[in-house]
């Protein structure tokens, strides 16, 4: 959806995006499927509106999810692939700082209570606030999916439920955020010594501002993450803010079948692809529910490097993003604009992981830079497995014709001695 301003928009689910036109006066529906809006008038202040209004469920109901949400029992699929005693053999994520920029963490939730450094998180709407509630629940979702505690009621937890959130609330009731709130919210979660920044919005205009902000933090060797965008339906490539700044790990959501979701914003700036459909995470009071978008995504792989950061403390913020890219589950040889270097592998991240690297490299056969696998090379020789198969077919026939040569053999001898 875009909006006036530099648009600015929360990476939220998308079933019920056509809805959302009703609540802004002016826009129309584009041919391909967005929505516009006129200029915004002179001298107005950068806004955001979300996607969509919240589509969020429970697991196992029909409605919308209200708050508090009753408590989801079963492993949602995102943790279902993840063998999590492999995962956190060596670290939980503690000792290791998330700042998520949202519209606020709701404390309340008993898997969040004590997951947020309260004394640290502020709230930019709010002057009184804390950024320890959350009207819209959007980032109590979020901070969920990367540090939630384990509760004995579900089978949800977070990637990195031992790591600490910085909750830095900058949108407000409705989800309407700003430019200048972002950029503020940068420089407090730098400040306050984040490790790893957490980003599940997007907006489709660079500003200098903004791109000065992401240079600060990317210098203080933060681990940024952002979503890649919801606006991918019309399938063309275009990038979206902050994710195509330098140094930013753009994540794009994938579906069970590793496979781009059909509304995930795709373009050369995507580095990896995460789970982001029908994900399921904490909501603002208590419980769980259900929602779609790339703004799962980008937690998802926030707690892996949160993960991979509380493992190796000395690793900068490129080695980082570069080991989570490069142990990526492919889905291609090399990088492509719809999943990046392919859909992030949690395990494997942690585990393979010998030596940093400052840049992933694309596997053998794949011409860098585009999505095409080339030919193998002309060779004049045959393939072992061919001349194994041609052998043995020589030793068959050879053995064939050695009996053929003692059976005419035998037969011409008992004939010569009847003669005689």
């Amino acid at each position: 959806m875009r909006v006036a301003g530099p648009p600015y928009r929360r990476a939220l689910s998308v079933a019920s995006a056509a809805a959302v036109l009703a609540l802004i006066p002016g826009a129309v529906l584009g041919a391909a499927g967005t929505a516009t809006a006129s200029p915004a008038p002179p001298g107005a202040p950068a806004s955001v509106k979300p996607d969509s209004p919240r589509a969020a469920e429970p697991l196992d109901g029909d409605g919308q999810c209200t708050f508090p949400a009753p408590p989801v029992k079963q492993t949602p699929w995102s943790l279902q692939r993840v063998l999590m005693n492999q995962l956190w053999q060596s670290t939980r994520g503690k000792g290791v700082n998330v700042a998520v920029i949202d519209s606020g963490v709701d404390v309340r939730n008993p898997q969040l209570t004590g997951a947020v450094d309260t004394a640290h998180s502020t709230d930019l709407v709010d002057p009184k606030g804390h950024g320890t509630t959350d009207p819209v629940g959007h980032g109590t979702e979020v901070a969920g999916i990367i540090a939630a505690r384990p509760a004995a009621s579900t089978g949800f937890v977070g990637i990195a439920p031992e790591a600490t959130i910085i909750s830095i609330r900058q949108a407000n009731q409705d989800g309407t955020g700003t430019v200048p709130h972002l950029v503020t919210a940068l420089q407090r979660a730098v400040a306050a010594h984040a490790k790893v920044i957490n980003i599940s919005q997007d907006t489709s205009r660079s500003t200098p501002e903004l791109e000065n902000a992401i240079e600060a933090a990317v210098r203080a060797d933060v681990v940024v993450v952002a979503s890649a965008g919801n606006d991918g339906g019309d399938g063309k490539a275009r990038a979206t803010y902050p994710g195509a700044y330098p140094g930013v790990l753009a994540v794009g959501a994938s579906d069970r079948n590793n496979e781009r979701a059909s509304f995930s914003q795709a373009g050369d700036f995507v580095g990896v692809a995460a789970p982001g459909v029908d994900m399921l995470s904490t909501v603002p009071i208590g419980g769980q529910c259900v929602d779609n978008g790339t703004s799962f995504a980008a937690p998802y792989v926030a707690g892996v490097a949160t993960l991979i950061r509380a493992k190796h403390p000395k690793w900068t913020a490129q080695q980082v993003i570069a080991q989570i890219e490069q142990t990526a589950q492919r889905t291609s040889l090399g990088h492509n604009s719809l999943v990046g270097w392919g859909v992030v592998d949690p395990v494997r991240a942690l585990t393979d992981d010998g030596k940093p690297i400052e840049s992933p490299t694309p596997d053998p056969g794949v011409l860098k830079g585009q999505d095409r696998v080339v030919p193998a090379a002309l060779t004049f020789g045959d393939p072992a497995r061919q001349r194994e198969k041609r052998t043995a077919a020589y030793v068959v026939s050879g053995i064939g014709v050695t009996l053929l040569l003692i059976t005419g053999t035998t037969v011409a001898l008992r004939d010569r001695r009847r003669r005689s």
